[in-house]
Protein backbone atom coordinates (compact mmCIF):
# COMPACT_ATOMS: atom_id res chain seq x y z
CA UNK A 1 0.00 0.00 0.00
CA UNK A 2 1.11 3.70 -0.97
CA UNK A 3 1.16 5.08 2.72
CA UNK A 4 1.53 8.40 1.77
CA UNK A 5 -1.47 8.46 -0.67
CA UNK A 6 -3.67 6.24 1.94
CA UNK A 7 -2.98 9.18 5.01
CA UNK A 8 -3.76 11.92 1.94
CA UNK A 9 -6.83 10.73 1.03
CA UNK A 10 -7.60 10.45 4.85
CA UNK A 11 -7.33 13.94 5.48
CA UNK A 12 -9.16 14.96 2.31
CA UNK A 13 -12.25 12.85 3.50
CA UNK A 14 -12.21 13.53 7.77
CA UNK A 15 -13.02 17.05 9.05
CA UNK A 16 -10.64 19.46 11.14
CA UNK A 17 -11.69 19.94 14.63
CA UNK A 18 -11.27 23.41 14.04
CA UNK A 19 -14.19 25.12 12.00
CA UNK A 20 -12.03 27.47 10.26
CA UNK A 21 -9.91 25.16 8.32
CA UNK A 22 -13.36 23.32 7.10
CA UNK A 23 -14.18 26.79 5.86
CA UNK A 24 -10.54 27.37 4.31
CA UNK A 25 -10.58 23.68 2.82
CA UNK A 26 -13.90 24.52 1.23
CA UNK A 27 -13.26 27.82 0.05
CA UNK A 28 -10.26 26.91 -1.66
CA UNK A 29 -11.97 24.07 -3.22
CA UNK A 30 -14.09 26.49 -4.74
CA UNK A 31 -11.79 28.70 -5.94
CA UNK A 32 -10.24 26.00 -7.87
CA UNK A 33 -13.42 24.80 -9.48
CA UNK A 34 -14.71 28.45 -10.51
CA UNK A 35 -10.95 28.84 -11.82
CA UNK A 36 -10.75 25.95 -14.32
CA UNK A 37 -14.71 26.43 -14.85
CA UNK A 38 -13.80 30.16 -16.37
CA UNK A 39 -10.52 28.72 -18.19
CA UNK A 40 -12.33 26.01 -19.70
CA UNK A 41 -15.13 28.20 -20.72
CA UNK A 42 -13.37 31.12 -22.08
CA UNK A 43 -11.34 28.61 -24.27
CA UNK A 44 -14.13 27.32 -25.43
CA UNK A 45 -15.39 30.60 -26.23
CA UNK A 46 -12.85 31.23 -28.07
CA UNK A 47 -12.72 28.17 -29.97
CA UNK A 48 -16.47 28.80 -31.19
CA UNK A 49 -15.19 32.66 -31.86
CA UNK A 50 -12.62 31.34 -33.93
CA UNK A 51 -14.36 28.37 -35.76
CA UNK A 52 -17.23 31.40 -36.41
CA UNK A 53 -14.99 33.94 -37.85
CA UNK A 54 -13.03 31.47 -39.80
CA UNK A 55 -16.31 30.12 -41.37
CA UNK A 56 -16.43 33.70 -43.82
CA UNK A 57 -13.51 32.55 -45.13
CA UNK A 58 -14.62 29.32 -46.26
CA UNK A 59 -17.41 30.74 -48.46
CA UNK A 60 -15.14 32.95 -50.22
CA UNK A 61 -11.41 31.25 -50.12
CA UNK A 62 -11.18 27.32 -51.66
CA UNK A 63 -9.19 24.46 -49.82
CA UNK A 64 -6.32 25.54 -51.80
CA UNK A 65 -5.11 28.41 -54.59
CA UNK A 66 -2.49 29.22 -57.13
CA UNK A 67 -1.44 32.28 -57.16
CA UNK A 68 1.24 34.46 -59.31
CA UNK A 69 4.79 34.67 -57.58
CA UNK A 70 4.75 37.96 -59.21
CA UNK A 71 2.68 40.63 -60.79
CA UNK A 72 -1.15 39.95 -61.00
CA UNK A 73 -1.31 37.30 -63.60
CA UNK A 74 -0.88 34.04 -64.83
CA UNK A 75 -1.71 32.31 -67.86
CA UNK A 76 -2.67 28.69 -67.97
CA UNK A 77 -2.66 26.25 -71.09
CA UNK A 78 -5.27 23.90 -72.48
CA UNK A 79 -2.39 21.07 -72.10
CA UNK A 80 -2.02 21.95 -68.04
CA UNK A 81 -6.01 21.90 -67.79
CA UNK A 82 -5.90 18.50 -69.12
CA UNK A 83 -3.47 17.37 -66.69
CA UNK A 84 -5.11 18.79 -63.77
CA UNK A 85 -8.36 17.04 -64.92
CA UNK A 86 -6.18 13.42 -64.97
CA UNK A 87 -5.09 14.33 -60.97
CA UNK A 88 -6.33 11.12 -59.40
CA UNK A 89 -8.20 13.03 -55.72
CA UNK A 90 -8.86 16.28 -57.33
CA UNK A 91 -12.55 16.88 -57.54
CA UNK A 92 -13.00 20.22 -58.96
CA UNK A 93 -10.57 23.17 -60.34
CA UNK A 94 -11.79 26.40 -61.11
CA UNK A 95 -10.64 29.67 -62.88
CA UNK A 96 -11.05 33.52 -61.27
CA UNK A 97 -9.57 36.59 -62.64
CA UNK A 98 -9.73 39.80 -60.16
CA UNK A 99 -8.97 43.45 -60.48
CA UNK A 100 -10.37 46.80 -59.21
CA UNK A 101 -12.61 48.60 -60.41
CA UNK A 102 -14.55 51.88 -60.62
CA UNK A 103 -18.47 51.19 -59.90
CA UNK A 104 -21.30 53.86 -60.94
CA UNK A 105 -24.75 54.09 -60.69
CA UNK A 106 -26.84 57.48 -60.82
CA UNK A 107 -24.18 59.49 -59.90
CA UNK A 108 -22.95 57.55 -56.63
CA UNK A 109 -19.66 55.73 -56.93
CA UNK A 110 -17.39 53.63 -55.00
CA UNK A 111 -14.30 51.48 -56.08
CA UNK A 112 -14.53 47.55 -55.55
CA UNK A 113 -12.80 44.21 -56.71
CA UNK A 114 -14.42 42.97 -59.97
CA UNK A 115 -13.87 38.87 -59.69
CA UNK A 116 -14.72 36.99 -63.01
CA UNK A 117 -15.03 33.83 -62.44
CA UNK A 118 -16.22 30.09 -64.48
CA UNK A 119 -19.01 27.36 -63.59
CA UNK A 120 -16.80 25.52 -61.47
CA UNK A 121 -16.51 28.37 -58.79
CA UNK A 122 -19.73 27.35 -56.34
CA UNK A 123 -18.75 24.25 -56.78
CA UNK A 124 -15.14 24.94 -54.66
CA UNK A 125 -16.33 27.67 -52.63
CA UNK A 126 -19.19 27.87 -50.73
CA UNK A 127 -20.21 31.67 -51.72
CA UNK A 128 -23.31 30.87 -53.57
CA UNK A 129 -24.98 29.86 -49.56
CA UNK A 130 -24.13 33.42 -48.59
CA UNK A 131 -26.63 34.63 -50.90
CA UNK A 132 -29.11 37.39 -49.38
CA UNK A 133 -31.20 38.20 -51.96
CA UNK A 134 -31.82 37.22 -55.72
CA UNK A 135 -30.20 34.55 -57.55
CA UNK A 136 -26.69 33.24 -58.10
CA UNK A 137 -27.33 33.83 -62.41
CA UNK A 138 -23.65 35.29 -63.77
CA UNK A 139 -23.87 35.53 -67.41
CA UNK A 140 -22.94 38.41 -69.84
CA UNK A 141 -25.64 40.57 -68.60
CA UNK A 142 -26.26 39.62 -65.12
CA UNK A 143 -23.49 39.79 -61.64
CA UNK A 144 -23.90 39.71 -58.00
CA UNK A 145 -22.57 42.21 -55.62
CA UNK A 146 -22.22 42.46 -51.71
CA UNK A 147 -25.23 44.08 -50.26
CA UNK A 148 -22.51 46.91 -49.27
CA UNK A 149 -21.92 47.60 -52.63
CA UNK A 150 -25.87 47.69 -53.35
CA UNK A 151 -26.79 49.82 -50.76
CA UNK A 152 -23.77 52.32 -51.47
CA UNK A 153 -24.80 52.36 -55.27
CA UNK A 154 -28.36 52.78 -54.31
CA UNK A 155 -28.94 49.75 -56.44
CA UNK A 156 -31.44 47.29 -56.79
CA UNK A 157 -31.84 43.32 -58.57
CA UNK A 158 -33.12 43.15 -61.71
CA UNK A 159 -32.61 47.01 -62.69
CA UNK A 160 -32.55 46.67 -66.07
CA UNK A 161 -33.49 50.46 -67.42
CA UNK A 162 -30.65 52.01 -65.14
CA UNK A 163 -27.46 49.24 -65.12
CA UNK A 164 -24.63 49.71 -62.83
CA UNK A 165 -21.25 50.27 -64.82
CA UNK A 166 -18.36 49.34 -64.50
CA UNK A 167 -15.21 50.92 -65.43
CA UNK A 168 -11.87 49.53 -65.62
CA UNK A 169 -8.79 51.06 -66.78
CA UNK A 170 -6.49 50.39 -70.17
CA UNK A 171 -3.19 47.70 -69.65
CA UNK A 172 -0.57 49.82 -71.11
CA UNK A 173 2.11 52.51 -71.14
CA UNK A 174 2.40 56.25 -71.72
CA UNK A 175 1.69 59.36 -70.27
CA UNK A 176 -1.85 59.68 -68.98
CA UNK A 177 -1.93 63.46 -69.98
CA UNK A 178 -1.50 62.83 -73.71
CA UNK A 179 -4.62 60.74 -73.57
CA UNK A 180 -8.50 61.63 -73.58
CA UNK A 181 -10.44 60.39 -70.62
CA UNK A 182 -12.57 57.82 -72.23
CA UNK A 183 -9.55 56.13 -73.67
CA UNK A 184 -7.97 55.41 -70.42
CA UNK A 185 -10.91 53.16 -69.62
CA UNK A 186 -13.00 50.29 -70.52
CA UNK A 187 -17.23 50.36 -69.95
CA UNK A 188 -19.47 47.82 -68.56
CA UNK A 189 -23.04 48.20 -68.24
CA UNK A 190 -24.22 45.49 -66.10
CA UNK A 191 -27.50 44.49 -64.01
CA UNK A 192 -27.42 43.31 -60.47
CA UNK A 193 -29.23 39.58 -60.83
CA UNK A 194 -28.09 38.68 -56.70
CA UNK A 195 -26.78 39.92 -53.69
CA UNK A 196 -24.78 38.14 -51.10
CA UNK A 197 -24.33 39.27 -47.28
CA UNK A 198 -21.74 37.92 -45.20
CA UNK A 199 -19.95 41.16 -43.20
CA UNK A 200 -19.33 44.40 -43.31
CA UNK A 201 -15.87 44.01 -45.52
CA UNK A 202 -16.40 41.62 -48.03
CA UNK A 203 -20.05 42.76 -48.56
CA UNK A 204 -18.20 46.07 -49.62
CA UNK A 205 -15.64 44.39 -51.57
CA UNK A 206 -16.63 41.89 -54.63
CA UNK A 207 -18.54 42.06 -57.82
CA UNK A 208 -18.79 38.57 -59.17
CA UNK A 209 -19.35 38.44 -63.24
CA UNK A 210 -18.49 36.31 -65.94
CA UNK A 211 -15.14 34.68 -66.11
CA UNK A 212 -14.68 35.20 -70.11
CA UNK A 213 -16.73 38.89 -69.90
CA UNK A 214 -14.56 40.15 -67.23
CA UNK A 215 -11.55 39.04 -69.22
CA UNK A 216 -12.56 40.74 -72.56
CA UNK A 217 -13.41 44.48 -70.24
CA UNK A 218 -9.70 44.04 -68.51
CA UNK A 219 -8.66 42.99 -72.40
CA UNK A 220 -7.13 39.48 -71.02
CA UNK A 221 -6.78 36.62 -73.23
CA UNK A 222 -8.92 33.27 -71.96
CA UNK A 223 -5.80 31.46 -70.78
CA UNK A 224 -4.45 34.79 -68.52
CA UNK A 225 -6.26 34.78 -65.16
CA UNK A 226 -5.32 35.50 -61.85
CA UNK A 227 -6.12 33.05 -59.87
CA UNK A 228 -6.88 28.54 -59.62
CA UNK A 229 -9.24 27.23 -56.87
CA UNK A 230 -9.52 23.74 -56.26
CA UNK A 231 -11.16 21.27 -54.30
CA UNK A 232 -10.58 17.94 -53.28
CA UNK A 233 -12.74 14.79 -53.26
CA UNK A 234 -14.20 14.34 -49.72
CA UNK A 235 -11.89 11.71 -48.82
CA UNK A 236 -8.58 12.60 -50.17
CA UNK A 237 -6.48 15.16 -48.11
CA UNK A 238 -5.80 18.59 -50.35
CA UNK A 239 -2.50 18.68 -49.46
CA UNK A 240 -1.45 15.06 -50.77
CA UNK A 241 -2.21 16.02 -53.89
CA UNK A 242 -0.34 19.67 -53.98
CA UNK A 243 2.99 18.28 -55.19
CA UNK A 244 1.10 17.19 -58.21
CA UNK A 245 -0.74 20.30 -59.12
CA UNK A 246 2.40 22.27 -57.93
CA UNK A 247 5.00 20.30 -60.81
CA UNK A 248 1.77 20.89 -63.68
CA UNK A 249 1.78 24.65 -62.92
CA UNK A 250 5.48 25.45 -62.80
CA UNK A 251 7.33 27.95 -60.62
CA UNK A 252 5.69 31.00 -61.57
CA UNK A 253 3.03 29.97 -59.66
CA UNK A 254 2.28 29.40 -56.05
CA UNK A 255 0.23 27.40 -54.18
CA UNK A 256 -1.75 28.74 -50.83
CA UNK A 257 -3.97 27.01 -48.46
CA UNK A 258 -6.84 28.54 -47.00
CA UNK A 259 -4.56 28.99 -44.03
CA UNK A 260 -2.09 30.63 -45.73
CA UNK A 261 -4.61 32.98 -47.34
CA UNK A 262 -5.63 34.53 -43.96
CA UNK A 263 -2.86 34.16 -42.38
CA UNK A 264 -3.01 37.28 -40.20
CA UNK A 265 -6.33 36.58 -39.83
CA UNK A 266 -5.29 33.08 -37.86
CA UNK A 267 -2.34 34.80 -36.31
CA UNK A 268 -4.59 37.21 -34.62
CA UNK A 269 -7.00 34.50 -33.34
CA UNK A 270 -4.31 32.40 -31.74
CA UNK A 271 -2.55 35.83 -30.04
CA UNK A 272 -5.80 36.71 -28.49
CA UNK A 273 -6.25 32.94 -27.75
CA UNK A 274 -2.80 33.12 -26.16
CA UNK A 275 -3.27 36.33 -24.18
CA UNK A 276 -6.58 35.09 -22.68
CA UNK A 277 -5.19 31.84 -21.80
CA UNK A 278 -2.07 33.17 -19.99
CA UNK A 279 -4.01 36.05 -18.22
CA UNK A 280 -6.55 33.54 -16.81
CA UNK A 281 -3.84 31.47 -15.94
CA UNK A 282 -2.58 34.39 -13.81
CA UNK A 283 -5.61 34.50 -12.26
CA UNK A 284 -5.88 30.76 -11.39
CA UNK A 285 -1.70 31.29 -9.91
CA UNK A 286 -2.84 33.49 -7.62
CA UNK A 287 -5.76 31.71 -6.77
CA UNK A 288 -3.53 28.56 -6.09
CA UNK A 289 -1.72 30.70 -3.66
CA UNK A 290 -5.09 29.50 -1.14
CA UNK A 291 -3.96 26.08 -1.89
CA UNK A 292 -0.88 26.76 -0.05
CA UNK A 293 -2.15 28.46 2.64
CA UNK A 294 -4.90 25.79 3.14
CA UNK A 295 -2.39 23.10 3.14
CA UNK A 296 -0.25 24.82 5.49
CA UNK A 297 -2.88 25.52 7.93
CA UNK A 298 -3.41 21.71 7.77
CA UNK A 299 0.05 21.17 8.64
CA UNK A 300 -0.33 22.59 11.59
CA UNK A 301 -3.62 21.07 12.21
CA UNK A 302 -2.27 18.08 12.09
CA UNK A 303 1.22 18.56 13.84
CA UNK A 304 0.34 15.98 16.22
CA UNK A 305 -0.96 13.61 14.01
CA UNK A 306 2.38 14.18 12.62
CA UNK A 307 4.25 13.86 15.12
CA UNK A 308 3.15 10.53 15.95
CA UNK A 309 3.33 8.95 12.36
CA UNK A 310 7.56 10.76 12.85
CA UNK A 311 7.53 9.01 16.07
CA UNK A 312 6.23 5.84 14.65
CA UNK A 313 9.12 5.94 12.28
CA UNK A 314 7.65 8.10 9.20
CA UNK A 315 10.57 9.78 7.49
CA UNK A 316 10.03 13.79 6.90
CA UNK A 317 10.26 12.88 3.48
CA UNK A 318 7.17 10.84 3.69
CA UNK A 319 5.64 13.00 5.51
CA UNK A 320 6.03 15.73 3.22
CA UNK A 321 4.58 13.97 0.71
CA UNK A 322 1.45 13.21 2.30
CA UNK A 323 0.64 16.91 2.17
CA UNK A 324 2.19 17.01 -1.57
CA UNK A 325 -0.16 14.42 -2.49
CA UNK A 326 -2.97 15.83 -0.83
CA UNK A 327 -2.57 19.37 -2.49
CA UNK A 328 -2.40 17.53 -5.95
CA UNK A 329 -5.69 15.37 -5.49
CA UNK A 330 -7.77 18.82 -4.28
CA UNK A 331 -6.75 20.21 -7.32
CA UNK A 332 -6.81 17.89 -9.38
CA UNK A 333 -10.66 17.11 -8.35
CA UNK A 334 -11.22 21.01 -8.66
CA UNK A 335 -9.84 20.99 -11.78
CA UNK A 336 -12.14 17.61 -12.64
CA UNK A 337 -15.33 19.22 -11.12
CA UNK A 338 -14.71 22.48 -13.07
CA UNK A 339 -14.46 21.17 -16.28
CA UNK A 340 -17.69 19.06 -15.76
CA UNK A 341 -19.22 22.23 -14.72
CA UNK A 342 -18.03 24.14 -17.45
CA UNK A 343 -18.75 21.64 -20.21
CA UNK A 344 -22.71 21.54 -18.46
CA UNK A 345 -23.02 25.15 -19.40
CA UNK A 346 -20.94 25.13 -22.81
CA UNK A 347 -23.62 22.49 -23.95
CA UNK A 348 -26.31 24.21 -22.69
CA UNK A 349 -25.00 27.17 -24.64
CA UNK A 350 -24.89 24.98 -28.04
CA UNK A 351 -28.37 23.62 -27.35
CA UNK A 352 -30.48 26.56 -26.09
CA UNK A 353 -28.15 29.33 -26.96
CA UNK A 354 -29.25 31.49 -24.14
CA UNK A 355 -26.29 33.81 -24.28
CA UNK A 356 -26.83 36.31 -27.71
CA UNK A 357 -24.94 38.80 -29.77
CA UNK A 358 -28.16 39.46 -31.29
CA UNK A 359 -31.74 37.99 -31.00
CA UNK A 360 -31.14 35.85 -33.93
CA UNK A 361 -27.41 35.09 -33.51
CA UNK A 362 -26.41 32.66 -30.01
CA UNK A 363 -22.55 33.71 -28.77
CA UNK A 364 -20.61 31.15 -30.50
CA UNK A 365 -19.00 28.01 -28.67
CA UNK A 366 -17.00 25.06 -29.63
CA UNK A 367 -16.45 22.13 -27.26
CA UNK A 368 -12.92 20.89 -27.71
CA UNK A 369 -10.98 17.30 -26.29
CA UNK A 370 -7.64 19.56 -26.43
CA UNK A 371 -9.41 22.63 -24.10
CA UNK A 372 -10.07 19.94 -21.29
CA UNK A 373 -6.41 18.41 -21.57
CA UNK A 374 -5.42 22.12 -21.17
CA UNK A 375 -7.04 23.10 -18.41
CA UNK A 376 -6.32 19.98 -16.37
CA UNK A 377 -2.72 19.93 -17.29
CA UNK A 378 -2.50 24.07 -16.04
CA UNK A 379 -4.64 23.00 -13.29
CA UNK A 380 -2.67 19.74 -12.05
CA UNK A 381 0.91 21.90 -12.78
CA UNK A 382 0.33 24.90 -10.49
CA UNK A 383 -1.31 22.37 -8.59
CA UNK A 384 2.13 20.50 -8.22
CA UNK A 385 4.23 23.93 -7.84
CA UNK A 386 2.04 24.93 -4.69
CA UNK A 387 1.74 21.64 -3.06
CA UNK A 388 5.33 21.38 -3.47
CA UNK A 389 6.31 25.17 -1.69
CA UNK A 390 3.43 24.26 1.22
CA UNK A 391 4.55 20.22 2.09
CA UNK A 392 8.33 21.99 2.32
CA UNK A 393 6.79 23.49 5.69
CA UNK A 394 7.55 20.07 7.16
CA UNK A 395 10.77 19.72 8.58
CA UNK A 396 12.35 18.62 12.32
CA UNK A 397 11.33 21.82 14.17
CA UNK A 398 7.84 21.70 13.57
CA UNK A 399 8.26 18.13 14.50
CA UNK A 400 10.18 18.64 17.81
CA UNK A 401 8.10 17.80 21.11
Amino acid sequence: MNFPLYIAKRYIRSKSSQNAVNIINFITFLVIVIGSAALFIVLSGFAGLKTFSLSFTTSFDPELKALPVSGKFFSITPKQEQQLKAIDGLAFYAKEIEEKVYLEHKGKNHIAYLKGIDSNYINVTGVDSTLYIGDWTINEQQVVSGIGIANILGVTINQFRSPMQIYAFKPGKGSISQQSISSLYNQLPVVIGGVYAVEADLDNKFVFADLALTQALLEKNETQISGLNFKAKPTVDIESIRPEIATILGGKVTLKNRQELNSTLYKMLNTENMATYLIFTLVLIIALFNVVGAIIMMILDKQQNSKTLYSLGTTIKKLRRVYFIQGILVTGLGGLFGIILGSILIWSQELFGWLRITPSLAYPVEYKFMNVLVVLATILVLGIIASKIASSRINRKLLHF
